[in-house]
This record gives C-alpha cells, structure tokens and sequence, in this order.
C-alpha cells in the first residue's frame, strides 16, 4: 500500500505548468513539521514535493501561496532522468490524490475547503461548531434516567 497524508504549508508558491497535451500540473514544496524537537529545543520540518494533476493543479495555484497550510493526501512516487551535465537524478514525490486547504498563514478563522480529483470546481466545504454555548439550552428541564431506561 502507497498511502501518504501530510499537513503542513507550503514553503513557496506553487507552479503550474501545462504539458504539451493541454494537462494542467502544479508542483509545491510542503514543508511539514517534525513530531520532536532537537537537542536546542527546536522543531525541525521536512520539505517534501509534491505534484497535483488537473482541476486540482488549478485550484491550488488558484487559492495558495507560501506560507498556506494544507492537507494532502497522495502516494509517493519515484522516478530519475539524465541531467544535462550527463549525471543521473532520482526524485520522489507526493502525487496529490486530494488536497484540503486549512487556511492562509494570516488566516486564523479556520475555514477549511477540500479540492480533489473529481474534476469539481467547487470546494467542499466542511462544517464546523460553535461549541462556545451549551447546546442543550432549549431542551427544557432535567430528565432523571435510570440504568432500566437505557437500552443496553
């Protein structure tokens, strides 16, 4: 199994480029912070390139720059090619399955919207809750239960 999900922002902003068949590709770096931290206390982050096809390729050069956090979700792939100097270069990279964006490095609201491979143009967008208020309030008064009332 090739399965890969990152979270992270991107370290610069995207490319998109569009192969001689008219296909749309973008390429972004996603730098992802390390779990642990060093011996001065500090946090590391991996950069790690990534590449999205199509509607999505479109989006996320559409809606991100450097520094927006996203989530990925992708496989790795690899591959190598013959450099001009005639040496041989190896890549690897996340192929984009689905990419949710969490918001810009500014933005603190949380909005979070997903583009994927669908061929969708509009995000997804996911919900989210105010928990800040009791959401029991307009239920009246206590309702005593006992052990018999439940049914497991």
């Amino acid at each position: 199994m090739n399965k890969v999900i990152l979270i992270g922002r991107l370290a610069r902003d995207p490319e998109m480029r569009t192969t001689a068949s008219g296909t749309n590709v973008t390429r972004f770096t996603l730098a992802v912070s390390r779990p642990f931290q060093d011996q001065n206390g500090e946090r590391g982050a991996d950069f790690i390139n990534c590449v999205a096809w199509r509607r999505q390729a479109e989006n996320i050069n559409k809606y991100c720059s450097k520094g927006s956090q996203v989530a990925v979700e992708g496989r790795i792939q690899t591959g190598s090619y013959d450099a001009q100097d005639g040496t041989k270069r190896y890549t690897t990279d996340v192929v984009c399955d689905n990419c949710t964006f969490l918001g810009s490095r500014n933005d603190n609201e949380g909005n979070a919207n997903s583009y994927s491979n669908d061929g969708t143009d509009e995000p997804t967008n996911i919900p989210t809750s105010d928990i800040s208020e009791d959401p029991f309030k307009d239920f009246g008064e206590e309702i005593a239960l006992s052990d018999d009332d439940l049914p497991f």
